[in-house]
């Protein structure tokens, strides 16, 4: 009988082994001990390096700037020299896997258990349907948002872009937080706080930050968790037995795909929404907006003069956190309503414009559906990536060009007349006229 070839070819003898270091503190993989028995190179962080038996003779480097590793591990394959990294829990999720496969780098992956799944798996929750980003080395507003947005989301932090900022930023959104700082270590701790007691404390770097929007108890210490550096399963979960459970569930979908597009669709019809008096922007005019705006996972849009919700609504249907500014009471209910028929988190902002939209948290795209050249100025000195705006009345149109070009933005337009078919008398159809809306687009330059 012929034997098939194997899915996964087996990496070359020179392949450098990356080994994960279990972040829920776990003894190493039983694959480490052989593999650094013959190593002659070993990279990882001094407290990896630190860690383990380095065998005496090999060449170490601990990590800083991580040119001159990649350089050396080059060098030792070329050679055929074996090299080991030391790398935290699985080197694969947002680790040092990416980097070394960028360089070229053959490669020998042995994962543990990652930070991510520790601190889930510390507060006894499920995490099939989370999000997972990271605010380590790049600009932290994309993972703030995504905490604004969602209802699931785990962040991997960095100084200066840790529990404190997040925190910060997301006062005023229904979330609490769960920081776990140095996991698998002795100096373990786990804590469930408010936005803003996180912001208001300083964390121990490394730290992982899970972001929840079921009210969970905030405050208080993990008293029924593992103690500190154990290795055993904790016996309860870290909330305390006398508080509500966690349901993990409110506002995540089905398909466990948290930031995909929605499965109904966007552009919806207007009796998917609750509206008054027709005040609804019309499908064919929103599936443009919405397009231009281009929401997706890490963004935060504006919808001023929110009327029904519908725009904001699909923006978050698409991943975005959105602010609704509406100053009509009513309208606000109407919002807040549809925001829970379509499982999405819309934060609201009751107030008029543009003096409502002072203190925001600084937008990437804003519709404005409502308001005139005042709101459209104060839009404008904040200085968003695009702004979006819908005119019925043609003499508004001029007027709002020049301001957007004034303000350095390059401006589109069209004018959206739709006809749809209408059933008559005797089973004939006919085409019913909507209003043209004229729809601008402005991009900063």
């Amino acid at each position: 009988m012929t034997r098939m070839a194997s899915a996964t070819p087996p990496a070359p003898a020179t392949a450098v082994s990356v080994v994960g270091l279990d972040a829920a503190g776990a003894p190493p993989h039983p694959a480490l001990a052989p593999v650094l028995a013959t190593a002659r190179l070993v990279v990882g962080a001094a407290r990896h390096l630190a860690a383990v038996p380095v065998p005496a003779g090999a060449d170490t480097i601990a990590l800083g700037p991580l040119a001159p590793a990649l350089r050396r591990l080059a060098e030792a394959v070329d050679a055929g020299v074996p090299a080991v990294v030391l790398a935290s829990g699985d080197p694969g999720l947002f680790g040092i896997v990416r980097r070394l496969r960028a360089a070229g780098l053959p490669l020998r992956v042995v994962p543990a258990v990652s930070s991510v799944a520790a601190a889930f798996a510390r507060a006894g929750l499920p995490w099939d349907g989370a999000a997972v980003v990271t605010a380590h080395g790049r600009d932290p507003r994309p993972a703030l948002n995504a905490c604004r947005a969602l209802p699931l989301v785990a962040v991997l932090t960095a100084p200066g872009a840790g529990a404190a900022e997040l925190g910060a930023g997301l006062i005023g959104w229904s979330r609490r937080l769960l920081v776990a700082e140095h996991l698998g270590t002795a100096a373990e701790r786990i804590r469930a706080v408010t936005p803003e007691q996180a912001a208001a404390e300083t964390w121990a770097d490394p730290h992982v930050l899970l972001s929840l929007a079921d009210p969970v108890p905030a405050g208080s210490a993990p008293a029924d968790a593992a103690p500190a550096g154990s290795t055993s399963t904790p016996a309860a979960p870290v909330w305390p037995a006398d508080a509500p459970p966690y349901r993990g569930t409110a506002g995540m979908r089905a398909d466990n795909q948290p930031a995909a597009a929605p499965a109904g669709g966007w552009a919806l019809p207007e009796d998917r929404y609750v509206h008054r008096d027709s005040m609804i922007t019309k499908s064919e005019v929103r599936a443009l907006v919405v397009a231009r705006l281009r929401p997706r996972l890490g963004r935060l849009i504006w919808d001023i003069g929110a009327g029904s919700g519908s725009v904001g609504i699909e923006c978050a249907l698409l991943g975005a956190a959105v602010l609704a500014v509406e100053q009509d009471a009513d309208a606000g209910a109407t919002i807040r309503a549809n925001a829970a028929a379509h499982a999405v988190h819309v934060r609201l902002i009751s107030g008029r414009a543009p003096a409502a939209l002072a203190g925001l948290p600084e937008p990437d795209a804003v519709f404005v559906g409502g308001g005139g050249v005042d709101v459209l100025t104060a839009v404008a000195a904040r200085q968003p990536e695009r702004v979006v705006l819908t005119l019925a009345a043609l003499d508004r149109v001029a007027p709002s060009v020049g301001l957007l070009r004034a303000a350095g933005y390059t401006v589109e337009g069209s004018q959206l007349s739709a006809a749809r078919l209408a059933d008559l008398p005797g089973g004939s159809i006919r085409l019913a006229a909507t209003n043209p809306v004229v729809v601008l687009t402005g991009e900063r330059q």
